[in-house]
């Protein structure tokens, strides 16, 4: 591999909190190994019009604490394609850009890997999307934020919920994936919680809160969005049908839980990946992504880190949990 000079940095796909964190990192730590640094603006459709800004050390300079992404994200159709994806290495080379690094979830590393394959480029993702559904770390960049996001506003909604005695189903964002639904629910003490990976369905709510206690002055339901359920406003249609009694309302969380400022994990986290990436371009590694296992620096192919995390990787006990804490 030639000496890489010049590193490219992008994020693409849904933003997450920690991303303005994994960019200064990158920067930074480019400049500390004495290389160039060229953002790339709006993720692969950027990459195919060449839609590049020279960055230095003022260039991320304050954005740590700041949610979003200052070189912004969209999602390329273009780049699905052999043409777009051509078009995409044509840029890099007539910018003399070496290598490049990636920030973002699945989608973002399904078009790595392609890209790395088709042209033998050295590509290092970050791993950075809410659902936490990357095989090869234990957390991805935004996760710690936007479940502490969803239980921020899970405890006001229990508030009302208490003064008035009503049942409130709350629906959190994860449409493969129901991480986000798991560890808040658990986390704001919810009475119940349906994710995709458990299969629990409606009945076993209906089941659950036949059982449980009557004399609680509120009950929080979690949903994930792509639980069998079919989403929170048909599991309230359901829910008012079996308990007629109940005061049952209805809150989607929704895009609230992408933004706002990191936590400090997620500040630290990105950090870490990000002169990781670096140092792993450097170090001649590409076609991977950066991870953190039992809190040590991995590197997981991108083939192996698109596989979803599964029911089978979700562990019974926690769904245990869930229910020996809502009695």
């Amino acid at each position: 591999m030639d000496k890489i000079k010049n590193i490219g940095v992008l994020t693409s796909g849904g933003d997450a909190p920690g991303m303005n964190a994994a960019i200064r990192a990158v920067v930074r730590a480019a400049i500390y190994y004495e290389l160039q640094v060229t953002g790339i603006l709006r993720g692969y459709e950027g990459l195919i019009n060449g839609d590049f800004i020279s960055m230095d050390r003022k260039s991320v300079a304050n954005i740590i604490q700041r949610g979003g992404t200052i070189l912004k994200t969209a999602r390329s159709d273009d780049f699905r394609t052999k043409q777009g994806r051509q078009k995409a290495y044509e840029q890099l080379k007539a910018n003399q850009i070496d290598a490049l690094i990636v920030i973002g979830g699945d989608g973002t590393f399904t078009g790595a890997n392609l890209f790395v394959q088709e042209f033998n480029f050295p590509v290092i993702g970050l791993p950075g999307t809410i659902d936490n559904d990357l095989a090869g770390t234990d957390f991805t960049i935004g996760y710690d934020t936007a479940i502490n996001t969803v239980i921020n506003a899970v405890d006001k909604i229990r508030d009302t919920a208490e003064s008035h005695d009503r049942l409130f189903i709350v629906e959190v964002m994860g449409r493969d994936s129901g991480l986000i639904a798991l560890r808040s629910g658990i986390g704001a003490g919810a009475e119940a919680i349906l994710i995709p990976e458990a299969k629990t369905g409606i009945d076993g709510l209906v089941t659950r809160l036949e059982h449980g206690r009557k004399d609680k002055a509120s009950k929080i339901v979690i949903v994930a969005e792509g639980d069998d359920a079919g989403g929170a406003f048909k599991v309230g249609e359901v829910l008012r049908e079996k308990f007629p009694s109940y005061d049952i309302r209805v809150s989607v969380l929704g895009h609230i839980q992408r933004g706002g400022k990191p936590t400090c994990m997620d500040r630290v986290l990105a950090s870490r990946f990000g002169v990781a990436a670096v140092e792993g371009l450097i170090q001649g590694k590409s076609g991977e992504m950066i991870g953190q296992v039992n809190r040590e620096i991995r590197f997981t192919p991108f083939g192996q880190a698109i596989k979803h995390i599964n029911a089978e990787e979700i562990s019974p006990a926690w769904l245990k949990l869930v229910e020996i804490l809502s009695l």
